[in-house]
């Protein structure tokens, strides 16, 4: 009875693209508490995304089922503004380091002091929040504008790179396997990231314990890539 019930679940994300817990519950007549431990073990699985009361169908075929950066803002908020501030004491004056079009690098750039740094990013709202400040030098990759995720896709972006010698590069994804692969959920970020994490001398994760054990599209590394992994979990 798992087996089909976890099958019908697969089929109704699939069909609706993003359905509630309620909305599972209600049509397979169960319990929520049964529908959360069947996602979870789907999403281990990686046959369904979870987020914040509802699950996602993953669409490996075009590569783009990231929520718009708008409504990443809104979730775990909290979480990401903690994350952000762990990661200061790695940033000191001097220092060039990289930031991807996450919101939690987001809430990393409001925090950031205005000392002599270079900050290199894809990201339409970084750069926004740190053009008030006069120290921090910043430079944008530019290229095409991707609106839903407020980023900037640029293929010449190899070329851009070989001017700069990347201390750090702190991002997030959308998520970690229980293999320690990391997966991101769109094709303009996650080649934004494999590349900053090759040819950074460092990297950082930032990422919230929501993710954990959460697959996506797209593999973009794995945890062995990276220095650090700074999540609410440490807290």
């Amino acid at each position: 009875m798992k087996t089909a019930r976890h099958a019908a679940l697969v089929e109704l994300i699939r069909q609706h693209e993003t359905l509630t817990t309620e909305d599972l519950a209600e049509l397979l007549k169960v319990s929520k508490e049964t529908i959360r431990r069947d996602l979870n073990a789907l999403q281990t699985q990686g046959k369904i995304i979870r987020q914040h009361g509802r699950a996602k169908s993953i669409k490996r075929d075009t590569h783009d089922s990231g929520d718009p950066f708008s409504a990443r803002l809104k979730s775990h908020f909290a979480s990401k503004a903690d994350i952000a501030r762990q990661t200061l004491p790695w940033i000191s004056a001097g220092m060039t380091i990289a930031l991807d079009a996450s919101s939690t690098c987001w809430y990393l750039a409001k925090q950031l002091p205005d000392i002599d740094i270079t900050v290199f990013t894809n990201s339409v709202r970084i750069c926004q929040e740190l053009a008030k400040w006069k120290n921090i030098q910043l430079i944008s990759s530019g290229g095409l504008l991707q609106r839903k995720y407020a980023c900037y896709v640029n293929p010449a972006i190899i070329s851009q790179l070989k001017e700069l010698d990347i201390d750090l590069f702190l991002f997030s994804c959308e998520g970690v396997d229980k293999d320690g692969v990391l997966w991101d959920s769109n094709i303009y970020n996650a080649e934004f990231k494999s590349l900053l994490m090759k040819r950074a001398a460092q990297s950082l994760l930032l990422i919230d314990k929501s993710k954990t054990n959460r697959t996506s599209e797209i593999k973009i590394g794995c945890v062995e890539d990276v220095i650090l992994v700074i999540s609410n979990q440490n807290a």
